[in-house]
């Protein structure tokens, strides 16, 4: 029965990635999630008991495979500017990914404490990464220019995911030039 369970949440939790990454956080509703895993609305319910909980376990799931990635990446490489580099080029190349999507949905979008909380826990590993590589450059103050950065990289990312009139491969060069030349600055 327990394996029943975790595969039905696994299929919610599935269903609730498409929901987000297809149409944001008004997408992702109970009903629509009944109707995409073929469950009734009452059993999506017995799972979970809001959206905000489907949000916090997405990002309780999704976030650290998401941050791991690009953690792996900037450990590829030995220079403080390579990491820089990978850390940027690492997010971008994740736009397309649908549990990527889903986690800028989550984002965006309107989250409880609770879901908040979680994101940001996520997001101050990979901060701390880069005031790290940041810190080794010289930075003065890293953890502001590691905020700046990370900055360039959510615009970046909004960039390619409004289809902008730039080729994606064109915005993540600016990018990595731009955080380059800025954190040499």
């Amino acid at each position: 029965m327990a394996e029943h369970r975790s595969m039905q949440r696994g299929a919610l939790l599935d269903a609730a990635r498409s929901l987000l990454s297809e149409g944001g956080t008004e997408a992702l509703t109970f009903p629509a999630l009944a109707e995409r895993t073929g469950l009734a609305r009452s059993s999506v319910y017995e799972y979970f008991r809001s959206r905000a909980a489907v949000v916090e376990e997405l990002c309780a799931v999704d976030f650290p495979v998401w941050a791991a990635e690009v953690e792996a990446a900037m450990q590829r490489v030995d220079t403080p500017e390579d990491k820089i580099e990978a850390y940027v080029r690492r997010q971008l190349a994740l736009v397309g990914d649908r549990r990527h999507r889903a986690v800028v949905a989550i984002s965006a979008g309107e989250l409880d404490a609770g879901a908040r909380e979680k994101i940001r826990a996520a997001h101050g590993g990979l901060i701390a990464m880069i005031v790290e590589a940041l810190a080794a450059l010289g930075h003065e103050q890293p953890r502001l220019a590691a905020m700046l950065l990370q900055g360039v990289v959510d615009a970046a990312v909004r960039r390619i995911e409004l289809g902008a009139a730039e080729d994606p491969d064109e915005i993540t060069e600016a990018a990595v030039a731009m955080a380059l030349r800025g954190v040499r600055g």
